[in-house]
């Protein structure tokens, strides 16, 4: 829904600030500013519609710029939605996919975060976001791209990006308002893990219901050690089906893993966990910079 302009900028701002996933990535200041300032209604957001308030978070990053687009500024609309034919609110006209095309205005960004939470809600073809997890953000990301909600090939991929980057996924759970997580009590029942071996390293599968504290605990390893393994920043969410390598992955993938073609969601850590490869390693095989974006259909190199 954005325009190209807006991508570009936005593209500048994570180019000039080298933002790259882990705990020593370097933040950009506006994008901080614009998390602190919604996140609350965010947070709201996800508890009266059921939305992931870092779903939330990210469009509005993406979609405006961190709110700093000319939409945003002048029109208060932050999630690029257009008019449609049943909107009968103030209007915009902006240059996007076609030029001239209308846009809805607001009298303030909190109208449009309401706005865009009806927006997905009353929408028949968002319904099935609404059978996910609110802390499945992967499957929330792939799931706007795949039902239209923008035209970019590399949308989820650039949501899921900015969630992980900026650690959203902490405003998915209960944990992260009060921010107590670190005083959080570990469960009583530690799941036991059955160990695996592929292409030379060892790895375990999360459950969904465990963290790497319970991983680590359970195994005998030092949390600090498993997040440095899987490079990982405080606090990084495990789903069902993760992978959690219990050593130092490679610097390029065993045969006969010579590339890989990106789908909608991936992102260069859920490759680099997919291969057991560094995520600089990755990087720098396919000579991209910190700020790249995998789009859907790029190939690149796994050795």
């Amino acid at each position: 829904m954005r325009s190209t302009l807006q991508i570009l900028f936005l593209l500048l701002l994570l180019s000039v600030a080298g933002v790259a996933f882990g705990a020593n990535q370097r933040k950009v200041p506006a994008y901080e500013k614009y998390i602190k300032q919604y996140s609350g209604i965010a947070i709201q957001h996800q508890k009266k519609y059921r939305i992931p308030a870092s779903i939330t978070l990210a469009q509005g990053l993406l979609e405006s710029g961190a709110g700093q687009s000319e939409l945003a500024r002048k029109s208060n609309n932050h999630f690029g939605i257009k008019c449609h034919s049943d909107w009968r609110g103030g209007r915009v006209y902006h240059d996007d996919d076609l030029r001239g095309e209308c846009f809805r205005k607001y009298k303030n960004p909190e109208q449009s975060y309401e706005d865009h939470a009806r927006f997905l809600v009353e929408r028949p073809r968002y319904a099935s976001l609404f059978k996910l997890r609110t802390t499945d953000y992967k499957g929330w990301a792939k799931g706007l791209q795949k039902c239209g909600y923008a035209t970019d090939r590399a949308y989820a991929n650039r949501l899921i990006k900015l969630i992980e980057d900026y650690d959203l996924y902490r405003y998915d759970t209960a944990k992260s308002y009060s921010n107590t997580n670190k005083n959080r009590k570990r469960p009583s029942h530690i799941s036991r893990y059955t160990i695996y071996r592929t292409n030379g390293l060892l790895y375990v599968y999360s459950n969904g219901r465990d963290s790497f504290d319970d991983i680590a605990a359970s195994l005998g390893f030092r949390v600090k050690d498993l997040k440095k393994y899987n490079e990982v920043p405080e606090d990084f969410p495990l789903q069902k089906g993760d992978i959690v390598y219990l050593e130092k992955k490679k610097k390029r993938a065993d045969k006969p893993n010579y590339d890989y073609v990106v789908k909608i969601g991936d992102s260069m850590h859920g490759i680099a966990q997919k291969f057991g490869i560094q995520i600089k390693s990755l990087y720098k095989m396919n000579k991209k910079h910190k700020d790249y974006i995998p789009e859907e259909g790029d190939v690149l190199k796994l050795r």
